[in-house]
């Protein structure tokens, strides 16, 4: 361990049936441009938004149009308290929805993960706050697809309708 920093591993897993971005941000009006790229993305798409303001009142800001996921999304950013975090449940649309959109929003400034796996942060604290180094996402590989999980992922994506 370094002097003067600690380590911690905070679970901000998604609930279930929905998915998680989670993002580096810069300035207070994060929130209503991260709502309105999500909107403009996806109309039918139901999402709450959190940021971790750190600099001023470093409030928790907060926004969605569905009361349930903007609350979870608040305890996951309560959870992380680090600096500048953004966190975003979504439901009714999948990160690929969305993604281009979100990385277009000037205030955003990197992003974590987007995913409906199991999610961990690695969160440094310091003498002066918390930062989000990275993410733990998902699980280790237990192997290499062969010829059949091939064609199993590509009937997937078909079925979905990435894919024609």
């Amino acid at each position: 361990m370094c002097e003067g920093v600690k380590i911690h591993v905070v679970d901000i897993s998604p609930p279930e049936g929905t998915n998680i971005i989670v993002a580096q941000s810069h300035f207070i009006k994060t929130v209503e441009d991260v709502y309105e790229a999500l909107i403009e993305s996806c109309p039918s798409i139901k999402f709450g938004i959190a940021f971790c303001e750190s600099s001023g009142k470093r409030l928790i800001r907060h926004v969605g149009n569905d009361p349930e996921l903007e609350k979870e999304a608040i305890e996951r950013a309560k959870r992380l308290a680090a600096g500048h975090t953004l966190v975003i449940l979504i439901r009714d649309a999948w990160p690929i929805n969305v993604l281009n959109r979100l990385k277009t929003v000037s205030e955003i400034a990197n992003i974590f993960a987007a995913t409906a796996n199991p999610l961990q942060a690695i969160v440094a604290e310091t003498s002066q706050g918390r930062g989000l180094l990275g993410v733990v996402d998902g699980l280790t590989p237990l192997g290499v697809e062969g010829d059949e999980d091939v064609r199993e992922r590509k009937e997937l994506l078909r079925r979905f309708g990435y894919k024609l």
